[in-house]
């Protein structure tokens, strides 16, 4: 069966490779900016199941499409993406030596023998950022990483030195939980090892 997943981050797919799977990348068409949620469990929510019913749409024969988003809800609001070295730098100034929430949705669409069966669920993840400098606040945000993932930050690259406690699941943080992905996939009727590419 065809593994989609309806996601441009290299993080998502690089840890679907990691894990044993060979998914199909098909970005989602769909406008994030017409969403007005704000309540980041609900939005991450709205944002997963709107990208991947956009896929599924595409899409034909027996497949499972599987979308994600994350947001980071830091003093009450949601981090999205910053978009800047200026918006990175001012949000790492507010987050050094503090915690957020990371907050990512799943939507997983499973569609074989004629039917269709979906699920959507959330994983929340704890993060703790280390106190930084200002020089390392600039340097992170001049690299570039930080414009184009949740909250201004990875704990898979550059980032990465600057997270000191993880409560909840690692792989949430790069922006897919695994261990949720698979419980969704065998509530569906599909067993994880199945997906292995190298079975």
């Amino acid at each position: 069966m065809r593994f989609v997943l309806a996601s441009k981050s290299p993080s998502r797919l690089e840890l679907l490779r990691r894990a044993g799977l060979a998914p199909e990348v098909m970005a989602s068409d769909f406008d994030e900016s017409t969403i007005t949620e704000t309540r980041p469990l609900n939005l991450v929510r709205v944002l997963a199941e709107a990208k991947g019913e956009s896929v599924a749409k595409r899409v034909f024969g027996d497949v499972i499409v599987v979308a994600c988003d994350s947001v980071l809800e830091f003093d009450g609001h949601v981090r999205g993406k910053p978009r800047s070295p200026e918006a990175a730098a001012q949000l790492w100034r507010r987050m050094s030596g503090r915690q957020g929430v990371l907050h990512t949705g799943h939507f997983v669409l499973v569609r074989n023998d004629g039917s269709e069966r979906r699920a959507l669920r959330t994983a929340s993840t704890i993060v703790r950022f280390a106190d930084l400098t200002d020089e390392e606040i600039a340097a992170y945000a001049a690299s570039g990483e930080p414009e184009n993932v949740a909250g201004a930050f990875t704990i898979d690259g550059l980032g990465g030195a600057f997270i000191t406690r993880i409560e909840g699941d690692p792989h949430n943080v790069i922006g897919l939980s695994l261990p949720l992905l698979r419980q969704i996939l065998l509530d569906l009727g599909v067993a994880w090892p199945s997906l292995w590419a190298t079975r």
